[in-house]
């Protein structure tokens, strides 16, 4: 979640004004921030829907990765046997996995784009913003590992690892799982909090 863009009219372009952290922060035209007359586009439509996607992209995103965590792992450990665990897991696990991948990228998408719209790239240099570093960085670390590392490595090393020592390895993916997800929760209280102009 980015700064709130507040827009008074669509025809008062002269009032038009980008509010960061509460604050008027920096004046302009909407001519220049939200209508390309050049291409036909009206950026401010496509702003208000950036918004909403990357929004259903977070929703989506972490609210699986908190049903994962809380609710698959455990069912998954109290399988009698090694066999059912992996087959059960890896088979939810895989149909999870394109689910985030589709909506971390969509989220990443929507995210730069609005950060492009609003030219908003300065503050990553301001760290009253820590939760725009934070995003980006969860982002990073999830996307890292949705593309490369588990197609590349993960899968082989947990199947491997599952089978030697079961117990051990779900415990070790849960406790990832919660470390991944506490680090997302409180990244998006961040931003919640810190788009609407809370400071630490």
């Amino acid at each position: 979640m980015l700064p709130a863009i507040r827009v008074h009219s669509r025809d008062a372009v002269e009032h038009t004004h980008l509010v960061v952290d509460g604050d008027v922060h920096l004046w302009v035209k909407a001519a220049e921030y939200f209508t390309n007359r050049k291409w036909g586009v009206d950026l401010l439509d496509h702003f208000i829907l950036a918004r909403v996607i990357h929004i259903l992209g977070v929703v989506l995103w972490i609210g699986g990765m908190a049903m994962v965590t809380t609710v698959l792992l455990p069912s998954v450990r109290r399988f009698k046997s090694t066999e059912e665990q992996l087959a059960f897991f890896e088979r939810i696990e895989h149909r999870f996995a394109w689910q985030a991948r589709f909506t971390t990228l969509a989220t990443g998408l929507s995210g730069f784009y609005l950060l492009a719209v609003m030219n908003g790239w300065h503050l990553y240099a301001d760290l009253r913003f820590w939760w725009i570093h934070a995003m980006t960085f969860i982002w990073v670390v999830f996307t890292l590992m949705l593309f490369v590392l588990e197609p590349l490595v993960l899968h082989r090393w947990f199947r491997a690892q599952a089978i030697q020592a079961p117990e051990k390895t779900f415990r070790r993916i849960q406790r990832m799982h919660w470390v991944l997800l506490v680090l997302s929760l409180l990244t998006v209280a961040g931003a919640v909090a810190g788009s609407h102009g809370w400071r630490l």
